[in-house]
């Protein structure tokens, strides 16, 4: 078996919280022997060149580069959450691109590349993950490695019109062909990037789903990531212990919860997620003092100034909110601003009635997966799901709404809360079924077995790809 060589922005640390993909991840490599490759956290005042620290930790070893504050500020905050982040969600009009960033974007990946080169054995496959090394496999390629390489897309991928509107669009799709296998979350995505390569002729069709582009030769396909089901919905139904859940429970007086679990983001609908559950109580007073709406937003990239804007506004809505519609014994709003461990996540996942996960563009959004999978089989909550999320595409029991339309959340809040028992289990059931068969560990093994079948290119188009970097 190939050793498996992960590359992702950061690397998990031993003291981050462990989620399903680093969980899942990790495992892979523990089973192949492998290497995880990527930023440790750290910024230094001057980047020694090429230097990786190394811990290992059984047969996985955990390759880290620090970075500069100029890297972080060009490279991360600034063309990858400033310029690709928001474009591939649709917003143009949060897309800040300059020319200053788009040079540590390339300058950055080319130093993961110089660094990494020197650890990639000869039968390594590598996987790479996410919008932040779009041109990591073209580096690696002008350094000679010819090893089998795999990107993944967690976000989704924005269509032609939207695409094009960034100056350097033809230099991501070059980057991106230079993988054997490039995969994202919906068949929408898979076809959103075909449009873009065949509309701009950068690239023709040659198979089910392989595109000649630039003269490479790779394959593209839909990978839905998954959770860990059984784990996930075990950890649910051994909450009650949690000081946090009983404490949740115990306030509530009986009263009926609805929860929304989202990192800080403009793409999360946050905002018009607060008016529409106002609008629900506004439209039906006999529900105000009965239902508590508990929102759960960690703080996310506060040194990005839009983010930080976003921190202000959230807050001081749901503070209007609960000032109009409050009373002296019931808060209709509770907004939460730091992170929840997953075990208390979890049990208050299963005590709400109804989970609202209405962001307004997310590649996949596992918050909603984890919300079924924590469900109580004989008295499950109810979905209410973005139209615009990739899980919409799977949960097919979910009530789908447009979380553009406020008062369309608003009446779905109101089916949700007073669906019949019998709705709501027939509902869930199909979804976990789902949940259950293709979880993290199936999406793990599907991504790797397509790339395992896909032959490595002998060549690549050297002069193209340094003119494109």
């Amino acid at each position: 078996m190939s050793r498996l060589v992960v590359v992702s922005n950061r690397v998990p640390s031993a003291k981050d919280s462990a989620g399903g993909l680093a969980v899942a991840l990790g495992a892979a490599l523990a089973e192949r022997g492998g290497l995880w490759f990527g930023w440790s956290g750290e910024t230094s005042g001057e980047r020694e060149a090429d230097r990786v620290h190394i811990r290992t930790e059984g047969n996985v070893d955990y390759a880290l580069v620090d970075l500069t504050q100029r890297d972080l500020d060009e490279y991360y905050s600034g063309f990858a959450n400033r310029a690709l982040w928001p474009l591939f969600h649709y917003r143009l009009d949060l897309t800040d691109f300059s020319r200053k960033d788009l040079a540590g974007y390339f300058r950055v990946n080319r130093f993961f590349a110089r660094a990494l080169a020197k650890l990639i054995q000869p039968d390594d496959i590598v996987w790479v993950h996410d919008y932040h090394l779009i041109p990591l496999a073209s580096e690696l390629r002008q350094l000679g490695v010819r090893n089998r390489m795999g990107f993944f897309l967690h976000i989704p991928w924005p269509p032609p019109d939207v695409l094009f509107a960034l100056p350097p669009h033809e230099e991501l799709v070059r980057s991106l062909a230079s993988y054997d296998l490039v995969g994202f979350q919906t068949a929408y995505d898979v076809e959103n990037f075909a449009a873009c390569v065949v509309r701009e002729g950068m690239g023709r069709r040659v198979g089910d789903q392989i595109y000649d582009t630039y003269g490479r030769v790779f394959r593209m396909g839909a990978f839905p990531i998954g959770i860990e089901t059984a784990a996930f919905a075990k950890l649910a139904s051994e909450s009650g212990k949690d000081d946090l859940v009983r404490r949740l429970e115990t306030s509530l007086e009986s009263r009926k919860l609805i929860v929304g679990v989202d990192r800080l983001d403009y793409s999360k609908g946050i905002g018009q997620r607060i008016e529409a559950f106002s609008r629900f109580i506004e439209t039906n007073p006999d529900q105000k003092g009965q239902v508590v709406f508990l929102q759960v937003t960690p703080k996310s990239r506060s040194e990005v100034p839009e983010y930080a804007d976003m921190q202000r506004e959230v807050a001081e809505l749901a503070g209007r909110v609960n000032g109009a519609l409050g009373d002296v014994d019931w808060t209709p709003i509770r907004y939460i601003n730091r992170t929840i461990g997953r075990g208390a996540l979890a049990g208050i996942y299963r005590m709400a009635d109804v989970g609202l996960i209405t962001p307004l563009r997310d590649g996949m959004n596992l918050v909603a997966k984890e919300y079924v999978a924590s469900q109580n089989a004989d008295d499950p909550g109810v979905l209410v799901l973005s139209r615009f999320a990739g899980a919409a595409r799977e949960l097919d029991g979910a009530l789908l709404v447009n979380p553009y339309d406020i008062d369309d959340v608003a009446n779905v809040i109101g089916r949700a809360i007073t669906m019949p028992r019998e709705e709501r289990v027939a509902r869930w059931r199909g979804m976990y079924a789902r949940l259950h068969r293709y979880d993290i560990n199936r999406w793990l093994e599907t991504f790797l077995d397509t790339l395992n079948k896909v032959e490595p290119a002998p060549s690549v188009d050297t002069g193209a790809l340094a003119a494109a970097g």
